[in-house]
């Protein structure tokens, strides 16, 4: 997707990185009391090497990026740190978020002298700075803020909280006015030199620094936070309906900008970039609920549901326009849920007790007209003790709340189109941005000396020749523009089809058409493709079966009419996506049987179609569809004189809102060394949301390791005619800046001792690189309206100023903008030169047997994304409830286990199945 995807994993790289954490998997070891005379040598921590130059191969090409240069003409002062307390009158300290910035902003307005007229950067939580110090080390405020929002309610008076109706509605409005005192404590926690900002431009980086550019990009959120904005990480959304896209089941697409301030070659940059978030749909809740579950009106609502998605969202409710937080439905609809209303006696004055019904109180006591409301429940805004009710119809949702839920396949795909941007317009779309931010009239980045230029970064590009390839009959080939095709030309390594089967599931299809036009096709590009044994259909009685049951029906007519074991199962779904039956098919083809299939869905089958399908059927049963002439030759630099393994490390986690699926990390392996087009994939699950990968190494005895990399090493070692990988080159997919250290020595350290286990004394080099596609940096032509050319590579002035890394940008955009993939070359003990890595990491996104065109990131790490999304399917229909964390998430005794994959036989585990 090309705007800032809005769920999955979102620039992370946008705030500087936290100190690396000790993952939970590793245990602490106990110091032994001193027996041992020697000291524990202590292994050096691994860092990301420096940048040793920069390529020079390919075509120049001018370019400009959306990086703003930024000048700072005051280094000489400090940033003072200042850790923030909040306490309510009583002293409990302040627990709610989102109160902390309307405290600070009193604090600042009524103290504004004792301060010493000094700006403050806020982060809405603990930390505050400032330029220069404030007056004293320790400060201390009261203020009163006056709430229009209660969300408490006085007794169990009435509804809304508002005492008795018999006020007139001016008092009931003044009432509704709580103030509330909040006791504030600023104490000063550190200085921060703005030299260290120098220091990072000089790649320096140091905490200092990384901190000196936090307190920056704290002063871009504040500056957000006061025009009214949401703000998700380095994210602002405005509240315009003009940015809001509806994506269907009441969500929308909002689009909203990505500012951070970054150091570069050419000095502070700051990187803006069109972001998209999800929120719901403002407005009456009714209206949301309709959408959300799709059905005509409010009485085919099921509440069960709309009480599960409306907690915790933030409504206005008419005619007073005071806000709450919704904390349940009520039971009984509205003309039948009851409460006691005080009401005061005429005589004595002793207050009277009613037991009314919400409909009537609203409609008698307070003359409000309701007209759909009756037979609906109510919406509660009180305590569970002490329920305040509203009819749903006086409720609108407040707007700019986010939707944080996974979204669906179609969800997906409406956003991705309505937030696609030709270059230009997204050129356009960021100048504005930039304009009305009016970043110029911040008082805070005017006292740093802070300017900000209006142009964007000009940077030049290099742009790399397409790699030669070869298809079958020895022929050569060259890409044009990152694609080429099969038309009439046969595949380099075809395989023979000889015993396979059609299985059906309930698809409507023409299947003797589809097989006889998939045989005469495979016929064009070589592949020898027999009769099918048979083709099965499913009886219908199954088909309302669970999809468990519907595969292993299915299962048990194959075995009784199958003289043997087939070499291959092509499945029809009925669904296009998401198919319920994928994942326990998968799972029973490769785990249970060892038969290699491959499902389609066929809606629209033309030549095309059925070429795409014969490309990955052919790379599934062990052949190649086209291979990199470098590869044959062998002449690959680096790569082709001394035995090499290339990895790609990718781990997939549970979508959001999913907190107990287990994590699945998925490492592939090159194999058949020269090659490095053939691939196998090894997938295990691991603890929910862990990004380290915890199973390179397992030693489950003094002789057995049950971890990834021996499983790799071992095929690598049989496939390569018994040689040992002397150099391990690893590409890895999904962390942050972060991250980048626990990499280099929790990772590496997992993937050498593997080695080490398998021959003490083997000691190959590394290379170790990240790839990172959610990073904010895109690359324009000036003044032509098309992409970037494929294999356009950047290296100079908007990279790091010390590390080694580059952006590439190796596919043809067709659609949108670009997203290059940003390179950081962590390890490299090979001594590969600028120019051959990059050569290498464009030709490895020619490799990717699944299609005829160069892709965005390298194939290792598209491969190993398809290997952990396809084996995550067979854990998504296997009942993850007896271990789900949602009922109260971790037990007394910790986490609960996660479930194990089953591994796949071993005729297909060094297949590349997931292709």
């Amino acid at each position: 997707m090309d705007s800032g995807e809005p769920n999955g994993k979102e620039a992370e790289d946008a705030l500087p990185p936290p100190p690396p954490v000790i993952p939970a998997n590793v245990v602490p070891i106990r110091a032994e009391p001193d027996q041992t005379p020697e000291p524990v040598k202590k292994k050096p921590l691994r860092v990301p090497i420096a940048r040793r130059g920069v390529g020079s191969k390919g075509q120049k090409i001018p370019l400009v990026t959306n990086h703003f240069k930024v000048n700072v003409s005051n280094l000489e002062g400090h940033f003072f740190h200042y850790s923030v307390a909040l306490f309510y009158e009583d002293g409990r300290p302040v627990d709610g978020k989102g109160i902390g910035r309307k405290v600070i902003d009193r604090v600042h307005v009524t103290y504004h002298s004792e301060l010493d007229g000094k700006d403050f950067a806020y982060d809405g939580e603990k930390s505050l700075f400032t330029v220069g110090a404030l007056p004293r080390n320790k400060l201390e405020f009261v203020v009163v803020l006056d709430e229009v929002l209660s969300n408490r309610n006085n007794g169990n008076s009435s509804p809304d909280g508002c005492g008795s109706p018999n006020h007139s509605d001016r008092k009931r409005l003044r009432r509704a006015f709580h103030s509330k005192t909040y006791k504030v404590e600023i104490s000063y926690a550190a200085k921060i030199p703005m030299q260290a900002i120098a220091s990072a431009l000089r790649g320096q980086e140091s905490e200092n620094s990384q901190e000196a550019l936090r307190v920056l990009d704290i002063i871009l959120r504040q500056h957000a936070s006061k025009q009214g904005c949401l703000l998700v990480r380095q994210s602002f959304f405005h509240n315009n309906s003009r940015n809001f896209a509806e994506v269907g089941g009441g969500v929308l697409g909002c689009k909203g900008f990505h500012s951070s301030f970054r150091s570069t070659q050419g000095g502070l940059s700051l990187n803006i970039d069109v972001s998209t978030t999800m929120i719901i749909q403002p407005g009456p809740v009714v209206d949301f609920l309709i959408a959300n579950q799709n059905v005509r009106d409010p009485y085919s609502l099921d509440w069960a549901k709309a009480k599960r998605v409306l907690k915790n969202l933030r409504i206005k409710t008419n005619p007073t326009n005071q806000e709450f937080k919704i904390t349940g439905l009520s039971e009984k609809p509205c003309r039948e849920q009851t409460f006691t209303l005080k009401q005061k006696n005429g005589k004595d004055g002793d207050p009277e007790e009613l037991e009314v019904t919400v409909y009537d109180y609203f409609v008698n006591h307070r003359n409000i007209q309701l007209s759909y409301s009756a037979d609906l429940p109510c919406i509660n805004v009180g305590k569970p003790k002490r329920p305040t009710f509203f009819p749903i119809e006086l409720c609108d949702l407040v707007s700019l709340q986010r939707y944080t839920k996974a979204l669906s396949t179609l969800q997906r795909a409406s956003l991705v189109e309505k937030s696609r941007q030709k270059p230009q317009e997204r050129m356009r779309t960021l100048s504005d941005a930039l304009k009305t931010s009016n970043y110029s009239a911040e008082p805070l980045l005017r006292s740093c000396g802070i300017s900000i230029s209006n142009n964007f970064t000009q940077v030049e590009g290099r742009v790399l020749a397409a790699p030669r390839l070869k298809v079958g009959n020895g022929e050569d080939f060259f890409p044009r523009n990152g694609r080429w095709n099969f038309n009439n030309k046969k595949l380099v390594q075809p395989t023979r089809i000889e015993k396979w089967a059609v299985v059906n599931f309930s698809a409507r299809c023409d299947v003797r058409g589809l097989v006889r036009d998939l045989i005469k096709c495979g016929e064009m590009k070589g592949i020898n493709i027999s009769d099918p044994f048979d083709a099965f259909e499913e009886s219908p009685q199954n088909r309302r079966a669970p999809p468990m049951v519907r595969v292993e029906r299915m299962f048990d007519e194959i075995q009784s009419k199958l003289p043997g074991q087939p070499q291959f199962l092509l499945c029809l779904l009925p669904e296009r996506k998401n198919s319920e039956l994928y994942g326990p098919w998968k799972k029973k083809n490769l785990s249970e049987f060892g038969i290699v299939t491959q499902c389609i869905a066929p809606t629209r089958v033309n030549d095309q179609y059925l070429t795409n399908v014969l490309l990955k059927i052919n790379a599934k049963l062990g052949g190649l569809n086209s291979m990199l002439a470098v590869e044959l030759a062998p002449s690959m630099p680096m790569v082709s004189k001394v035995p090499t393994i290339i990895l790609g490390m990718d781990v997939s986690h549970g979508s959001p809102g999913q907190s107990d699926i287990p994590s699945i990390a998925a490492v592939v392996s090159s194999r058949q060394w020269p090659l490095i087009s053939k691939y196998r994939a090894s997938v295990r699950s691991q603890s929910p949301k862990v990004e380290m990968i915890d199973s390179l190494f397992k030693p489950v005895s003094e002789t057995d390791d049950d971890g990834i990399m021996r499983e790799l090493l071992l095929d690598f070692y049989t496939s390569s005619g018994k040689r040992k990988p002397d150099q391990i080159i690893i590409f890895r997919d999904g962390v942050s800046e972060s991250q980048f250290n626990q990499v280099l020595n929790i990772e590496l350290d997992q993937i050498n001792e593997a080695c080490k286990f398998l021959d003490a004394n083997w000691s190959p080099k590394f290379v170790v690189i990240i790839a990172q596609k959610n990073h904010h940096t895109k690359f324009f032509q000036p003044g032509a309206p098309e992409n970037v050319p494929p294999g356009t590579v950047i290296d100079n002035k908007i990279c790091h100023p010390r590390n080694n890394d580059f952006y590439l940008c190796a596919h043809a955009g067709m659609i949108g903008t670009t997203r290059p993939t940003h390179y950081h070359v962590l390890l490299d003990d090979v001594g590969f030169s600028a120019d051959d890595l990059q050569e290498l990491v464009h030709s490895l996104s020619y490799v990717y047997q699944r299609s005829t065109t160069a892709i965005s990131v390298v194939a290792p790490i598209c491969y190993a994304h398809l290997a952990a999304s396809q084996v995550g399917q067979f854990m998504k229909f296997e009942d993850m409830s007896d271990t789900s964390s949602s009922r109260g998430g971790l037990t007394s005794a910790g986490a609960p286990p996660v479930p194990l994959l089953p591994r796949l036989k071993d005729n297909v585990s060094s297949s590349m199945f997931f292709c």
